[in-house]
């Protein structure tokens, strides 16, 4: 497969960017402890993913492929740590309604298993279903590995399955003892050190 473009992505791609994110999660173990309602999980998703999106398109680096078939959203986390998103508890609990608390114990779970070493964090990592296995992850990963490799600099994510921790133990992540959300599924929080 060619080389895949990616490019760097700004606000007025917010909703987008966090409507690809809600589509490749919908059918997670995970989301659907966080939303149990089929027919609503999606918007839900979506509206929570917006909130993050929003703030990584401020504090953070959203890229996507030409198409926006993939994108992925990290968030360095050197030096001062950034603000958190403006009215957090307000705007989740708009977005999520009657599931804000599992929103907020995942938050709870997230806050801490995360490391406090300079890194960038990769907060989603997003492949339209019907584009799934066909390198795009893979390339939005190279993409931004370049970049953190050549500046010495980390990487952490929590992997919210065992295809998506196969994935990047193939670009060098190493796995830790996952935590789990009350219905136990997993989030396997994964460490990479620079290359070169």
């Amino acid at each position: 497969m060619s080389e895949v473009p990616i490019e760097r992505l700004g606000p007025a791609e917010t909703r987008s960017v966090a409507e690809r994110i809600a589509r490749a999660f919908r059918l997670l173990a995970v989301t659907r402890w966080l939303v149990p309602d089929e027919a609503k999980r999606e918007a839900v998703l979506a509206d929570n993913f917006e909130i993050l999106v929003d703030h990584a398109m401020l504090h953070g680096i959203v890229h996507g492929t030409a198409d926006r078939a993939g994108v992925a959203v990290w968030f360095p986390q050197t030096g001062e740590p950034a603000p958190p998103p403006a009215d957090y508890d307000a705007r989740l609990a708009a977005a999520c309604g009657e599931w804000t608390p599992r929103f907020q114990h995942l938050d709870e779970l997230f806050e801490a298993h995360h490391p406090h070493a300079d890194h960038h964090h990769l907060a989603f990592l997003a492949v339209a279903p019907e584009r799934q296995g066909r390198g795009l992850g893979n390339a939005l990963l190279r993409h931004h590995h370049g970049v953190l490799d050549a500046e010495g600099v980390p990487a952490y994510l929590e992997a919210s399955s065992e295809r998506s921790r196969d994935l990047y133990a193939r670009h060098g992540y190493r796995a830790a003892e996952p935590f789990r959300v009350p219905d136990g599924a997993p989030f396997y929080p994964m460490w990479r050190d620079p290359v070169g």
